[in-house]
C-alpha cells in the first residue's frame, strides 16, 4: 500500500490538500515576514523571489514531489574553464550550504540550486532554503563575475 506525502506544517500543526496550497502559504508567509509581495506560484507551480541581485526561481515539481530552487548565475566563461570548474567544486563543499552550484549544458549557465522532497517541508525550512539561496547567489554572482570575466 502506497502512503500519499503529507503536506504539514508541524510547528503549527496546518495540514495542506496539496503540495502548490502548501508551497503558496509559505510564500506569503516568507513574503510577510520580509516585506515584500510575492506572486503565488502559476499554472506550471513557478514563481520567483528577488533578493539583493539575485533572482531566485521557485519550482514545484509535483509530479516529482519535489520542491526546486534556481538562481541564475553567469554564463560558463569561455576561456580558464578547468580552474573555474575547480574553484566550483571547491565552494560546493562547504561555502554554498544547502545549495550547489551546476551547469545548465544547453544553456552554457551556471546555476545555484537546492533540491528538496515536499512531502514533511515545514516552514522553517522552506524559509531557511530561500534565504539561503539567496544569500549565497546575491554574492556569489559578482564575485564570481570578478573572478571569472568574459561569460554573460
Amino acid at each position: 500500500m502506497t502512503q500519499s506525502p503529507l503536506f504539514q506544517d508541524r510547528p503549527s500543526g496546518r495540514t495542506y490538500r496539496d503540495a502548490p496550497e502548501m508551497v503558496n502559504d509559505y510564500l506569503r508567509r516568507f513574503g510577510d515576514q520580509v516585506g515584500i509581495a510575492i506572486a503565488p506560484l502559476d499554472r506550471d507551480g513557478y514563481t520567483e523571489v528577488q533578493r539583493g541581485s539575485a533572482t531566485v526561481g521557485i519550482n514545484v515539481l509535483v509530479e516529482h514531489g519535489t520542491l526546486l530552487l534556481l538562481s541564475r548565475i553567469m554564463d560558463v566563461p569561455r576561456e580558464g574553464r578547468e580552474e573555474f570548474y575547480r574553484r566550483l567544486l571547491e565552494l560546493n563543499f562547504l561555502v554554498t550550504s544547502d545549495g550547489a552550484f551546476a551547469i545548465d549544458k544547453d544553456r552554457d549557465a551556471l546555476y545555484l540550486r537546492a533540491l528538496r522532497r515536499l512531502g514533511g517541508l515545514d516552514f522553517e525550512e522552506f524559509d531557511d532554503l530561500i534565504t539561503t539561496v539567496a544569500a549565497v547567489a546575491d554574492e556569489w554572482d559578482d564575485r564570481l563575475a570578478e573572478l571569472f570575466p568574459g561569460s554573460d
